[in-house]
């Protein structure tokens, strides 16, 4: 069963973002609080791990997972011919809820895609996250703390409850947002929105246009 870990939200204390980096490294799941309700969070370039994270959520094989990126620069290195409207709503939207759906680059695991050659990334707006991210000096899966198909968790007993058995560590603080990400895949023709959170697709149509 996980441990849970009381953490800062706002400014989160360096040895509790060591161990849980320790723990991800050793292939390990971890739940952790971020701006869009709690993740899942694990390595991706280790297969055993990108399995356990499918297998814990029972997730379908041929779906991509999400991930959380420290910044552009990073995405450019996971990424390949992202388009110039890539540049502009991760300028403009990040760190924040939105996810961008670009084509993934030869490095990337396909299991990690999903065998789609697609990846969903994001670069949140969680100290937690982005410290974690820091640590790590790596990408890290992301996807929602919850079986596929049911509500996804806001709280550490949540998460204990639904997933504990699969998981390592869960980070502990309270989450007051509560806010679901936007995603927008990039890797049509144009721009397509896949799912609606706090950026709407009116303001994007203003700002990307038809």
């Amino acid at each position: 069963m996980a441990e849970i870990i009381p953490i800062q939200s706002d400014d989160p204390e360096e040895d509790k973002i060591a161990y849980a980096v320790n723990a991800i490294r050793r292939g390990e799941l971890v739940a952790i609080p971020t701006d869009t309700l709690y993740s899942l969070v694990a390595d991706p370039f280790n297969l055993s791990a990108v399995e356990r994270v499918f297998r814990a959520k029972s997730r379908a094989w041929d779906r991509s997972l999400p991930l959380m990126v420290e910044s552009v620069e990073q995405v450019v290195d996971l990424a390949q011919n992202l388009p110039s409207r890539f540049y502009l709503l991760a300028h403009r939207y990040w760190p924040g809820p939105l996810t961008i759906i670009v084509e993934a680059a030869g490095c990337m695991p396909l299991k990690v895609t999903g065998n789609t050659h697609r990846l969903a990334v994001r670069q949140p707006a969680s100290s937690i996250a982005l410290r974690l991210l820091a640590h790590s000096g790596m990408p890290l899966v992301a996807t929602s703390a919850n079986v596929s198909g049911h509500p996804t968790c806001a709280s550490a007993p949540e998460v204990l409850a639904t997933l504990g058995s699969h998981l390592s560590l869960i980070l502990d603080s309270p989450i007051t947002d509560n806010r679901i990400a936007t995603t927008v895949d990039l890797t049509v023709p144009k721009w397509r929105l896949i799912r609606e959170g706090a950026v709407s697709e009116e303001e994007l149509q203003e700002f990307l246009g038809d």
